[in-house]
């Protein structure tokens, strides 16, 4: 019923060190929760759930716990309901989650043969004996990363993270997407082993769209929540562009090289739940100082809220990969194992790894410069607003569910070693080749590429240097007596105020215009005559709203059809019952058709004539004489 294995002990230990800090952090933020018996039922259950998913042994634990899983995360959801917009988000939520769930329940259906009950080495028999392999995949595909939040079934996300409370929200973003990766990585391995090439392929795309896509939507948005919220389905891309590059290695038999792309996905999951737990507990602080998420009225928050500035600075440069952060340590891996590839022949591999080693690229510099305007709009300047000006630090239990979460972080950089030998044992366990003495050839003090002509980092050395600079320049400065002269802020001839400052739609500007034909951006600009003259203005108001692509040209779309769909089935079911019955006589007849395609011989002929009845079938008995 349960399996606690390498892989299971890996993400409980992942859980774990999400969940810890959560507490704290979730006890200190409790008062601010009206319906509090309703959040700690549901909170627990999330939490109980999480660990009962990456324990489970058989197909029917794993899919309770799955469920269990989503429905509490749903209701946390509307622990606080703010209007139409937060049903709307969970509303959302709850159909995007169920959505990837039919997707697992035909999945283990035919891993099973309809027992659930079937543990995981026996379904390993049963999917060895199935026809289709490749049908499995995809179930899994759509399944999992549905809920990981890959494009395109990523715009749940922006919705429903925002609309949690902000504790949820760090634990649904830092832990509750890994899961969906243990869940893909489980079933990969220990059921779809071995892989053909294009599977690989399938995700190393899939991931660099995911890390594009989320960077350039995250830096068009002033909702902080909902930019966090975008950069989960950015990482979440990077890791699978790990997780592909290890599949691809693996099918061409270069088995270090895949080991060591898969410690660099495992080591990016740890890595975005630490520093994204912590983002999401910063906004939370900043969320109850100022009653809004819109960044616009933020500012100078560094002073009156130096921890949450401190940390929030930490996790911002250590999601923009700037060294020594780790990060820059996990990505830095990825590029490594994709520059290994370099001599591999394959015209498909051509293609798509050059494209995969632009989206990282791209989105590291692109997530620098959101993060310079999520922190210098948040922290830096005057304030924008009366309660960011009267904003204060958070309570002791928060500060110290934050303190914990920065420790985690700190260790996944300076304790790398260790916890690149626990991803090392985990693969080994997957029956992967040992690469631990590989990266680590002359100790801890340097990391190595296993790739030839790779590279070397170290990551304590950096932090080292960086620590000695600091210190010298301090010490410097005390030792010549440097004089400080204050002085007010020099505006080009104009009074300082908050409303000079640059916005983060200023900010964002540039960017937004070359990439407008993804935005489609809608702009809106309103001022305060004075005396009815155009010129003469008292206020103006200028706005930009983004709506994502796949959500207007997919799901827009794809509303409307069903919407269209379901008004015909109406009018057939109650106006033209003869044709209705005759259409459920057809689906019948194609759910048959295809049973004996998927789980007997294939064959052309029959294929042909099954088609040709079928045709005939719905000619006579739905369409009928139209005359």
């Amino acid at each position: 019923m349960f399996l606690f294995d390498t892989l299971s002990l890996l993400f409980i230990t992942l859980i774990l060190l999400g969940v810890v800090p959560n507490l704290w952090y979730t006890f200190g933020y409790l008062p601010h929760i009206r319906r509090k018996a309703h959040f700690l039922i549901h909170y627990f259950a999330f939490i109980l759930s999480m660990i009962g998913v990456v324990s489970a042994g058989n197909a029917l634990v794993f899919l309770f716990f799955w469920e269990l899983m989503s429905l509490a995360s749903w209701q946390l959801i509307l622990t606080e309901v703010q209007g139409e917009a937060t049903i709307k988000a969970a509303r959302f939520y709850f159909f995007m989650t169920h959505f990837g769930f039919l997707f697992l329940l035909l999945f283990f259906l035919i891993a099973t043969n309809g027992v659930l009950e079937t543990d995981f080495v026996q379904m390993h028999e049963t999917v060895a004996q199935f026809r289709y392999p490749t049908l499995l995949f995809f179930l899994l595909l759509f399944g999992f990363l549905s809920k990981a939040g890959v494009v395109p079934f990523h715009v749940w996300l922006p919705y429903a993270h925002p609309a949690a409370p902000s504790p949820v929200s760090a634990l649904m973003s830092g832990v509750m997407l890994k899961i969906a990766i243990y869940g893909f990585a489980r079933f990969l391995f220990d059921l779809l082993y071995p892989w053909p090439l294009e599977w690989g392929v399938t995700v190393l795309v899939l991931g660099a769209l995911s890390a594009l896509v989320g960077v350039l939507y995250a830096l068009s948005e002033h909702d902080l929540k909902a930019l966090l919220a975008n950069h989960s389905i950015e990482n979440i891309g990077i890791i699978l562009i790990a997780f592909g590059m290890g599949m691809i290695f693996d099918t061409l038999q270069l088995r270090t090289l895949s080991s060591f792309a898969f410690i660099a996905a495992f080591f990016h999951t740890f890595n975005h739940m630490s520093f994204k737990s912590l983002l999401f507990m910063g906004a939370g602080n900043i969320l109850l100082q100022t009653h809004t998420k819109n960044m616009e009225k933020y500012g100078g928050l560094i002073k009156s809220m130096p921890l949450t500035a401190l940390s929030f600075l930490l996790a911002s440069i250590s999601i923009s990969a700037l060294p020594p952060s780790n990060g820059f340590l996990s990505e830095w891996m990825i590029f490594q194992s994709m520059l290994g590839s370099y001599n591999i022949g394959s015209t498909d591999l051509k293609l798509a790894i050059p494209f995969a080693i632009f989206a990282l690229a791209m989105t590291g510099g692109l997530a620098i410069a959101c993060f310079a305007k999520a922190y210098g709009i948040a922290f830096l300047g005057l304030h924008r607003s009366d309660n960011a000006a009267h904003a204060h630090e958070v309570n002791l239990s928060m500060k110290i569910g934050m303190l914990l979460m920065l420790f985690v972080l700190l260790s996944l950089m300076l304790l790398a070693p260790k916890y690149i030998a626990l991803f090392d044992a985990t693969l080994v366990s997957l029956h992967h080749p040992s690469v631990y003495r590989e990266i680590f050839p002359n100790g801890f003090w340097q990391m190595h590429s296993v790739a030839v002509h790779g590279g070397v980092v170290s990551p304590l050395i950096l932090a080292a240097s960086l620590l000695g600079v600091t210190f010298l320049l301090m010490l410097a400065h005390k030792m010549f007596g440097v004089k400080e002269r204050v002085h007010r802020t020099w505006a080009c001839g104009y009074t300082t105020h908050p409303k000079t400052q640059y916005s983060a739609t200023g900010f964002a500007g540039p960017i937004r215009r070359f990439f407008n034909w993804l935005y489609r951006s809608d702009e809106a600009f309103s001022k305060a005559k004075i005396a009815g003259h155009e010129t003469k203005f008292r206020d103006a108001h200028y706005a930009v709203h983004v709506k994502p692509l796949f959500e207007r040209a997919l799901y827009e779309r794809s509303k409307r059809l069903t919407n269209i769909l379901s008004y015909w089935i109406y009018r057939l079911a109650h106006f033209e019952q003869t044709r209705y019955a005759a259409m459920i006589f057809n689906l019948m007849l194609m759910v048959l058709f295809s049973y004996r395609i998927f789980s007997h011989s294939f064959s052309w002929a029959t294929l042909v004539l099954e088609s040709v009845v079928m045709i005939v079938s719905i000619k006579v008995l739905i369409i009928g004489d139209r005359r």
